[in-house]
């Protein structure tokens, strides 16, 4: 016969229990404050929940007085296998008496020495969330009325859980907001993309709880993806990395517009030595994308094993979508600054450029005009001296022309097959002095497809500049590699200097040797209009220049 009094104090104890259950919104809190009275309401050694990953139908330790080897350890054990996954799976009490003869998965059960264990399922709306069990050192008869006063305290305690679990996933999802808020505010802050970067990959890498951030745009020239900035790998950038487009961790997220989880980087398809060198264990990528086309990738990485979880995909993907357009944002402030100096330098360098040549002009026929008794050989002089000056304005307002054209991307190139030495022959004709040694190294049977007229503005431009500049003699050679002829022009002066050199493409850069600083800007934007490009190449003796155009 059941004592009374003895179950008054079960019943005052199931209270207190109870109240611990109401007062906790913490998950840990609550499970450590719950697991400790139950243990004393039940007089057991050990108590511990197992709550249910739905996702792996598996039961994870959770938190542990007297065991707590099993949350350390990250014990999991199968739904349906062994002492707790038989709980979960029937949904009953299950009761050992002899844990050392009975079927438990779990080997720490054994190492701590338990005799006995008793376990009830967490239910929530007859929904298992998991099991709850207590054990004792001693071999122990655990009977009906310890099955309902633990039953008892699983019901109350599976209420509090649900509702802790609620106010976490509440709590979680307001920290989020919170973040990802801070991310819209300092991707709206911002427009030079540096100090855009700078302020947003920290707080990426904070939001997605992780150790590294990175940036990788797009360089569709080349199809390649370009570290751009990190944290926690800044290496990456240092060492300039270029991951081919659809190749690698990165270039696949950016060819297939889709998210990649890595779970393992030791053992998984990358193409960036860094990645391992930092010992990055795990990560996750997003496309940067802008109006469904990609832009570049967003990644994160941990030093330690992850499983990144899909709110984590998704939470990146919110991440990315507003940093591709606060990228895109920035790109087009970037180029707006751009065409403004652009344009006043167009003006104060055109406007100069023009004035020049013009005034010469002018005055020129100003005096023939007022002046008819000047003498034969003066007025050739002057004559001679519009001339030229007149050619040279012509010249100029070629390039500008050029210039609009090549912007607007209204000119047409019309590839065809032609006989490249004779083309170059009649292209030294008309752009070298008479008298200038050239020399054309290429065979007379060599035929290529391009268009003449971008051979002859680029061309022109190169041998004009190494007659100007240069010393003789100037060589002209060709050769055809990995389906592209490659034009070379190169003479034996000094060569271009080493503080011009990145700047000798750039629009209105003179150097010292004047002229309007279009020729070279306009004879690239050719080579690029042709599906090419025009490089300088620094190693060279002299000044060397090779045209490139695929055939």
């Amino acid at each position: 016969m059941r004592d009374p009094l003895e179950d008054a104090e079960r019943l005052r104890r199931l209270q207190l229990l109870t109240d611990t259950a109401l007062a906790h919104l913490e998950l840990d809190d609550l499970l450590a404050a719950l697991l400790e009275r139950t243990r004393e309401v039940l007089s057991a050694d050990t108590c511990a929940v197992l709550l249910l990953d739905e996702a792996h139908n598996e039961l994870v330790a959770r938190a542990a007085v007297g065991l707590e080897e099993e949350v350390e350890r990250g014990v999991r054990v199968p739904v349906g296998r062994g002492f707790a996954g038989r709980v979960a799976a029937d949904r009953h009490p299950v009761i050992l008496d002899d844990v050392q003869h009975a079927d438990v998965v779990n080997p720490i059960l054994r190492e701590k020495g338990i005799r006995s264990l008793l376990g009830v399922p967490l239910l929530v709306r007859d929904t298992i969330i998991g099991v709850l069990h207590v054990g004792t050192l001693e071999h122990r008869a655990f009977d009906e009325d310890d099955v309902e006063l633990l039953q008892l305290v699983a019901d109350r305690a599976a209420i509090a859980i649900a509702h802790a679990r609620l106010y976490e996933v509440e709590r979680a999802t307001r920290i989020r907001l919170e973040r990802l808020q801070a991310v819209t505010d300092a991707a709206l802050t911002h427009l030079e993309l540096d100090e855009l970067l700078a302020a947003l990959l920290p707080r990426i890498r904070e939001i997605l709880e992780a150790d590294t951030c990175a940036v990788l745009l797009l360089d569709r020239d080349n199809r390649e993806l370009v570290a751009r900035a990190a944290v926690g790998i800044e290496e990456e950038v240092e060492r300039g990395v270029r991951i081919p487009l659809g190749r690698g961790f990165a270039g696949r997220i950016a060819a297939d517009r889709q998210a990649v989880i890595l779970d393992d980087v030791d053992h998984a398809d990358v193409l960036n030595p860094i990645l391992r060198e930092k010992g990055i264990k795990s990560m996750l990528g997003v496309p940067l994308l802008v109006q469904d086309e990609s832009i570049g990738v967003l990644h994160v990485g941990t030093l330690a094993h992850r499983r990144f979880t899909s709110d984590d995909v998704e939470l990146l993907q919110l991440v990315a979508a507003r940093v591709a357009l606060a990228i895109e944002r920035a790109r087009l402030h970037n180029e707006m600054v751009l065409l403004d100096q652009l344009k006043l330098n167009f003006v104060a360098v055109a406007s100069h450029e023009l004035r020049t040549p013009a005034t010469t002009v002018y005055g020129a026929l100003a005096t023939l005009v007022g002046r008819t008794e000047l003498a034969p050989a003066t007025r050739d002089e002057l004559l001679h001296a519009a001339y030229g000056q007149a050619d040279r304005l012509r010249r100029l307002l070629e390039q500008l022309l050029d210039l609009s054209q090549l912007d607007s991307k209204t000119i047409a190139v019309n590839p065809k097959p032609v006989v490249l030495r004779t083309l170059l022959q009649e292209i030294v004709a008309a752009s070298v002095p008479a008298g200038t040694p050239v020399r054309i190294d290429v065979p007379p049977d060599l035929a290529v497809v391009a268009d003449p007229l971008v051979l002859d503005r680029v061309l022109s431009n190169l041998l004009g500049n190494a007659a100007r500049h240069g010393d003789p003699p100037i060589v002209v050679s060709a050769a055809l590699r990995d389906r592209h002829v490659r034009i070379a022009v190169e003479d034996t002066g000094e060569g271009v200097s080493e503080e011009l050199r990145e700047r000798v493409f750039d629009r209105f850069e003179r150097g010292e040797s004047g002229g309007s600083g279009l020729g070279l800007p306009i004879a690239r934007a050719y080579a690029r209009a042709h599906g090419g490009d025009l490089v300088y190449d620094a190693d060279a003796d002299g000044s060397r220049f090779e045209l490139i155009v695929p055939n």
